[in-house]
Parts: structure tokens; sequence; C-alpha cells
């Protein structure tokens, strides 16, 4: 008979990380509760007039949060957005005259600001 001590050993090592990653994400999720618990309860009642809030409709104010504004989608706190981006690469690769064109074009089709036009009196000597 074979003994596995080596294939026994790894997999209750990786259940023992996978059970202590899910412990830590657990606290992470619970601490960041009690902060918007605590910054909700010292600022805005006095600030604005709001009643006070428990920890459980503070994590419901972070979940909600999460749902509308999205926010760590993309790799570590969003670190990954530039990556992808072809754009980005696009805009990097351009020289002044083609950015002032492509702002122009940008603006004449309803994006950008409308305001201030400043912003397309880049220097030419610029890269």
């Amino acid at each position: 008979m074979v003994e596995r001590t080596d294939n026994n050993k790894t997999y209750t090592t990786m259940i023992a990380k996978g059970f202590g990653f899910t412990l830590l994400f657990l606290a992470a999720i619970a601490g960041f509760s009690v902060v918007t618990m605590f910054l909700w309860n010292a600022l805005l009642p006095d600030i604005f007039g709001i009643a006070c809030i428990n920890f459980w409709q503070a994590l419901g104010l972070l979940a909600l949060s999460r749902i509308l504004f999205g926010g760590m989608g993309a790799g570590v706190m969003g670190l990954h957005h530039h990556h992808h981006n072809t754009i980005h690469k696009k805009w990097a690769k351009m020289s002044n005259e083609q950015r002032r064109e492509f702002i122009k074009k940008r603006i004449n089709l309803g994006f950008g600001n409308h305001c201030d036009k400043g912003h397309l009196d880049m220097d030419d000597n610029e890269d």
C-alpha cells in the first residue's frame, strides 16, 4: 500500500489557506463596514441631521455603493485599466497635432468640456 502523505499534506495546506483567505476577506468586509458606520455616525448626523446607522446598514450601504459605482472590478483597485485600453495606447502614439485634431472632433461630436476650450492650446514641445 502506498502512502500519500505529500498529497494529504498539500490538500490540507490548500484547505487551510482557503479557510484563512476566506476569514481574511470576511474580516476586511467587516472592517470596512465598521469604518463606514463610524464615519457615517460621526459626520452625517451632525452635518445633515441624518439618522445614525448600525453595522448591517453600513454593510448594505457598502454593497449598494459597489453595485452603483463599481470599483475593484479590474484587478486590485482597478489598476489594470490601461493594459487593454486601446484609446490610451493610440493617444500615447499621437503627435500634438493629431491630439488637437482628435480633441476637436470629440468636441464637435458633443463630448468634452464646452465651457473651457483652453485645453486645446497644447505646447508643441510636449511629446
